[in-house]
């Protein structure tokens, strides 16, 4: 008999990044489905949903419902950072764990959060060491106006400097806005190599539109030559977007790219549609069998379990870092064609770094050395 568990489900079904929240609830009830029809697990899970209708103010409010109101010790959900910070003290305060399933700007751990997607090592590192030396160095810094935009921008003009090159321009805009006139007209007096776009939702689709323009008119912003940089655009968002971005680039740990993979069209066809699906399904998944050994495991729990082994999903076998609770993951850099990603370049077992301490200039943005010449 499967011993039955609830587990809480935070996710809004509304609002700018709707896209990215559809996709992550997608692999969580995909996963949630696998899970309690194999026969191999002892748990069976069920879902207690709150929708915080993409307001920031009812995140603590529902993960506060999920854990008072129900049995659940373990919640899925929260996009956004902002999201993700507001329902930590609720965690902290009811002995809750957060299974957190999408990109973020890294300088955190908390024992009541586990990391499933990529941190800065694993995706602004790796996608500007990759672009450097193809397009140049030089860098105008895009984001929406809250923690990641700010936080990933950080990050980024101290990797720009280390690579010798210069941060053309930096704005932001408030979450939802559409109107992007003012950033394009500055990127196209500034001229730099690549844009770095931390907009998120229908800020970001309303860039790609404008930006796209701009390349007609001048041959200059065009991906072969001043490609958009993206942490966060997955195939999911594609869609919204689809004429105006072919060509520029994304990181994450998954790409649904059967032939990068080596997928036949079977396997392929079972395969999560983008990053955020599979790692919310891999937060399942890794759930379901730290419950099978400890079917009580709370957060305190957990350190232990990850120590002990590797967990199976949609990644392939993922190890979570016992002290930082953050995932071993693939890194790979995708070239948009369509509404769907051809992956350029592919590394696997990629371990968290969160607080960039094992960070090395001189490995990520090689130098010619210095010759003495007598």
């Amino acid at each position: 008999m499967k011993r039955r568990v609830e587990i809480g489900v935070l996710y809004s079904h509304s609002g700018n990044y709707r896209l990215i929240s559809d996709a992550c609830r997608t692999g969580v009830m995909k996963a949630i489905a696998a899970v309690n029809a194999d026969p191999r697990l002892p748990v069976e899970f069920t879902p207690v949903e709150y929708d915080p209708q993409a307001n920031i103010d009812r995140y603590a409010a529902g993960c506060a419902e999920i854990l008072e109101k129900s049995s659940a010790r373990h919640v899925i959900g929260c996009v956004t950072s902002w999201s993700r910070k507001e329902v930590i003290p609720t965690l902290e305060r009811s002995n809750g764990t957060l299974w957190y399933a999408c990109p973020y700007e890294g300088f955190e751990a908390n024992d009541h959060v586990v990391y499933m997607h990529a941190c800065p090592n694993q995706q602004l590192v790796p996608l500007l060491g990759y672009v450097v030396p193809r397009f140049g160095a030089d860098g105008f810094l895009l984001g929406s106006n809250y923690i990641w935009g700010w936080e990933t921008n950080r990050v980024a003009r101290d990797l720009i400097a280390d690579a010798g090159g210069r941060v053309r321009g930096e704005r932001y805009l408030p979450l939802g806005e559409a109107g992007v006139s003012r950033l394009v007209a500055e990127i196209e007096a500034a001229r730099p190599n690549f844009i770095l776009n931390n907009l998120i939702g229908t800020s970001s689709y309303a860039f790609f539109e404008a930006y796209a323009e701009l390349g007609r008119r001048d041959p200059h912003f065009t991906p072969e030559t001043c490609p958009i940089l993206s942490c966060n655009l997955t195939e999911c968002e594609l869609p919204a977007i689809a004429g105006f971005a072919d060509g520029h680039l994304s990181v994450g740990p998954y790409f649904h790219d059967a032939e990068a993979h080596g997928w036949d069209a079977a396997v392929s066809a079972n395969m999560p549609g983008s990053s955020f699906e599979a790692s919310a399904s891999a937060c399942v998944h890794a759930l379901a069998q730290v419950l099978a050994v400890n079917p009580d495991a709370g957060w305190a729990d957990l350190p232990a379990v990850f120590a002990s082994g590797a967990f199976k999903g949609p990644f392939g076998d993922v190890r979570i870092d016992q002290q930082t609770q953050h995932a071993t993951l693939p890194v790979e850099i995708g070239r948009i064609e369509g509404t769907s990603f051809r992956t350029i370049s592919l590394t696997n077992g990629v371990a968290p770094d969160p607080y960039l301490s094992r960070y090395d200039r001189r490995t990520v943005f090689p130098r010619p050395g210095l010759r003495v010449v007598s």
